[in-house]
């Protein structure tokens, strides 16, 4: 499935960085992948710092094609990481939490918290009406962020790009993905 792939990420690794396997899946029922300039400012930011695109997507705002696409990546030992914009509002079309929190494993609510929180110095209140959500499944992170622009280069720029780059110290979430299936059933 991936369109380029990096070795999985080994804490041997003497340059520190560790480049992972990103996914990319826009949520939207009126852009076409030539209008998504949200999937293009996280497929950029991705690539710049170094990872590789895994694959990227654009589909409807539909609870079961999207929870069948993001399983299918959870699947798929080769991908590390699934980025999701659009669907996080709180309107009747708006359902990517509701698609992927029964998939998760875990979440990671501080995501969001923190999202809210930075965004809030960014659009107000407004922030308020996010339902951005992150978790981890099948040893795969996952975090749907919002489906503007701005939402995601904020997601990105001040939180996972360093927390998915393993020189943050004191740590981030690229040092605990090989531990994310411990106790896991084996398959």
């Amino acid at each position: 499935m991936p369109t380029e792939t990096a070795e999985m990420p080994d804490s041997a690794d003497p340059r520190g960085f560790r480049p992972l396997n990103i996914a990319v899946l826009t949520v939207s029922d009126s852009r076409t992948l030539a209008e998504d300039t949200s999937g293009d400012t996280l497929t950029g930011r991705l690539g710049e710092a170094g990872h590789a695109l895994a694959a990227r997507e654009l589909i409807p705002d539909d609870i079961y094609r999207m929870r069948a696409l993001v399983s299918g990546w959870i699947a798929d030992a080769d991908v590390h990481v699934v980025l999701i914009t659009g669907g996080t509002g709180i309107t009747g079309r708006d359902s990517t939490p509701e698609a992927i929190l029964p998939l998760f494993d875990r979440e990671i609510t501080g995501f969001g918290e923190l999202f809210r929180w930075l965004s809030f110095e960014e659009i107000g209140a407004s922030t308020i009406q996010s339902r951005c959500v992150a978790g981890t499944a099948n040893g795969t992170l996952i975090f749907a962020l919002p489906g503007s622009t701005g939402a995601c280069r904020t997601a990105w720029d001040r939180i996972l790009g360093s927390q998915l780059d393993a020189r943050t110290k004191p740590c981030n979430f690229v040092s605990l993905i090989p531990r994310m299936r411990e106790n896991a059933p084996p398959q």
